[in-house]
């Protein structure tokens, strides 16, 4: 027995003295190890272990780490070699392993047991070191190989250019290998929480780490189960991958979009001079037609008075064009959009600045609808007799159904990047409120999933969220918060259940983003990837910034890498996405020695959702050959919202799609001389009243501008605060029965 195995045994054992209990249901993290994983497998634990009480479980013989003949061995204990314990072989082994590190109190000793276990991986084949070996989303590069042997036993071996991973991987790899798939595929990333390693500063990074190669473990296993089993392989998502040199469709559902994408420089020359002779701004959402997105981007590098955003921003982007000169404003999105660029500028001062829409019909929106009935206001008018309550209104509805709700109930707005924070001040700063949310069904179901999932976080962990926030509190909230039942996004609503087993089953070690709006599953998917620093859940511009930064971070690594993220919202966001990636792949074009990073996006799409053309095309079409991104066409999702199907997302919102290249161009054609025609498109000042005789411009534009303050200083506006505190002498509504 060497002296290594020596010291690791008697370090255990000093453990098991030194804990009365130490795998007793009191502590919580092993508690919640034994409900997720050791269910699934039946390795016997006492109260008051010691190592002659686990022999059960574990034995004193030396384990060699594999059986792949990698020459070398594991001093932690073995499982025995009785044909009982073989199928408890990685439960016996991560107790193990959790008892070893526990045993060790200070964290530096931690590290170095770490650091020796890194000497013990056994060589990795240089022939295997490749990128589709690599792991995603570890902050080194880090190499897996796994196959299955003649007995359907999984075999993993790993290697990493950083020595600490390396003592991670030596650790997974010998708790699962030799493993059963049903082995592997039981253990859970909340499992690996015991394992307090306690590395300071990056220890986040550290701990993705576990979680990460062990994701890969699994998705490589179920595919190894999979092909032994003779089942085919499942059919990938189509996806657009985007390189240094161009931009490649993979899928049909990618390629039928292509004839649709590449922006004609004649319309973008036109569109542009016209902008310009006319003073023509123009505020886009994210979600536009594909074709229009690529138009416009392509123009922005000759009239600045064009942005696309989110539907926050749009307003404030026209503000500034109009300060700028621009004397109108095109909108492309919903009608609720057209309605608070008209009203905030108004608000602003710029009362003669045109606002236009691009239809003479209306533009309508789901959540907008959704807020706009009886039943909404009956939903209110429950809270408006128990005081003190404040509406919390997602900001993608109309100025109408804000200033109603205004006089019913004290109301901010809220957008999906903004709700959490919000909501969490505004039960700091008020004492026993009650809150309510609406419309959006989803988003706010997942709000109060959130909150739950924070009553079992530390307070140190809660205050990182909100710094007036501990355990207590979260708890205490929880049934004064309220969410409106009956809204969605007609988009986000199609990620069902289809879109989500796919996802586990083939891009659970992806990049995974998703908007807030999005139903529960696909929202505790994306927050399992979020744990574990691979995922983002939030606005179109937290998804964004999410995928840039990545982008980012592995340049900044310089080291060949594929990154690979799912877009978990409407699928005209890539153009965007597009944009944002191939100007930092452009930055270091022209640097030599530089590492070769290729960024995949990924379309969630269900199987019923493909729209097929008459045009064929090779699979893995080229369509970046050109050198500027307005000859780059970008793959959104379905035209015209056909193809979807209620089991996965088209992620194409038709409402949106109605903003056509074709209207754009009819009212800048228009402008100035010809407004009477366009008087259907134009976007008109709210002259209605409420009950109380106030205009609905000014009374919706309210929760706007408490919103507008509460991002300014982190705190509800006072005037909102008296308006909740004193609800009558503020002129509420008595609700009509």
């Amino acid at each position: 027995m060497d002296s290594a195995t020596v010291a690791i045994r008697a370090a255990s054992s000093s453990y098991f003295a030194k804990s009365p209990i130490p795998f007793s249901n009191s502590n919580p993290r092993l508690y919640r190890l034994n409900c997720t994983f050791f269910k699934h497998v039946k390795c016997i634990q006492t109260p008051n272990h010691d190592l002659n009480s686990s022999a059960s479980c574990l034995s004193r013989s030396h384990l060699k780490s594999n059986s792949r003949d990698r020459g070398s061995s594991f001093p932690c204990w073995a499982v025995t070699s009785s044909p009982s314990s073989t199928t408890h072989q990685a439960a016996c082994r991560l107790q193990s392993l959790i008892s070893e590190f526990q045993s060790l109190a200070e964290p530096v000793d931690r590290v170095k047991r770490l650091l020796h276990y890194a000497s013990l991986l056994p060589p990795f084949d240089e022939s295997l070191r490749l990128t589709e070996n690599r792991v995603m989303g570890c902050t080194v590069q880090v190499w897996l190989d796994v196959r299955m042997d003649g007995d359907g036993k999984m075999r993993f071996a790993a290697d990493s250019d950083s020595e600490i991973t390396k003592g991670f991987c030596s650790c997974l790899v010998w708790v699962l290998d030799g493993a059963a798939p049903e082995e592997v595929l039981s253990l859970k990333t909340d499992d690996l929480a015991a394992l307090n390693i306690g590395l300071h500063g990056r220890g986040n990074s550290r701990v993705n780490t576990w979680h990460n190669v062990l994701v890969s473990m699994q998705k490589r296993t179920k595919a190894l189960v999979a092909e032994r089993e003779g089942k085919p392989p499942g059919e990938p998502f189509p996806s657009l991958v985007i390189t240094v040199d161009g931009i490649r469709a993979k899928g049909s559902f990618a390629e039928a979009q292509a004839r649709f994408l590449s922006p004609d420089e004649l319309k973008v020359q036109e569109l542009a001079n016209m902008l310009r002779e006319k003073k023509i701004g123009v505020v886009a959402h994210f979600y536009m037609d594909p074709e229009v997105q690529g138009v416009l981007t392509a123009a922005q590098k000759q009239w600045p008075h064009i942005h696309i955003s989110d539907s926050l921003v749009m307003a404030d982007s026209a503000v500034t064009m109009a300060k700028a000169g621009c004397q109108f404003i095109t909108v492309l999105g919903v009608d609720f959009m057209a309605e608070n660029v008209r009203a905030i500028l108004d608000q602003a001062g710029f009362a003669e600045v045109g606002v236009y829409r691009m239809s003479n019909e209306r533009i309508s929106c789901s959540l907008a609808d959704a807020a706009a009935t009886p039943a909404y206001m009956d939903y209110l008018g429950g809270a408006s007799i128990s005081s003190p309550s404040l509406h919390v209104v997602y900001i993608n509805t109309s100025l109408e159904t804000k200033a109603h709700a205004h006089e019913l109930v004290p109301t901010i707005t809220c957008t999906s990047s903004n709700v959490v924070q919000t909501i969490l001040q505004a039960f700091a700063q008020v004492p026993n409120l009650n809150v309510l949310y609406g419309p959006d069904s989803y988003m706010g179901a997942n709000i109060m999933e959130l909150f739950r999932q924070m009553t079992v976080m530390t307070d140190e962990e809660i205050a990182e969220i909100h710094p007036k926030h501990d355990r207590n509190s979260i708890r205490s909230l929880l049934p004064r918060l309220h969410y409106y039942q009956d809204g969605t996004c007609i988009v986000h609503h199609l990620f069902g259940h289809e879109v989500v087993e796919k996802i586990n089953e083939m891009y659970c070690d992806a990049f995974l983003t998703a908007h807030f709006e999005v139903p529960g599953e696909m929202f505790a998917l994306a927050m399992e990837a979020k744990r574990r620093g691979m995922g983002v859940v939030g606005s179109t511009q937290n998804i964004l910034d999410f995928i840039t930064q990545r982008v980012q971070e592995a340049l900044d690594r310089n080291v060949s890498d594929h990154l690979q993220f799912l877009l978990g919202t409407e699928s005209g966001m890539v153009t965007s996405i597009v944009a944002a990636v191939r100007k930092l792949l452009g930055t270091v074009k022209s640097s030599s020695g530089r590492a070769e990073v290729n960024v995949e996006i990924v379309f969630p799409v269900s199987s019923d959702s493909v729209t097929r053309t008459s045009r064929s095309s090779p699979q893995g079409l080229n369509l970046g050959q050109a050198g500027e991104f307005m000859n780059f066409p970008v793959i959104p999702g379905v035209a015209n919202g056909e193809g979807c199907s209620i089991h996965g997302g088209c992620a194409s919102c038709p409402y949106m799609k109605m903003n056509s290249l074709s209207s754009l161009f009819k009212v800048c054609h228009q402008l100035p001389d010809d407004k009477q025609s366009l008087s259907a498109y134009e976007a008109g000042r709210l002259s209605l009243r409420t009950l109380h005789g106030k205009l609905i411009a000014d009374v919706g534009c309210e929760p706007i501008l408490h919103m507008r303050h509460f991002q300014a200083t982190k705190k509800l506006p006072e005037k909102l605060v008296d308006h909740i505190l004193h609800p009558c002498e503020n002129g509420r509504s008595i609700p009509i029965s």
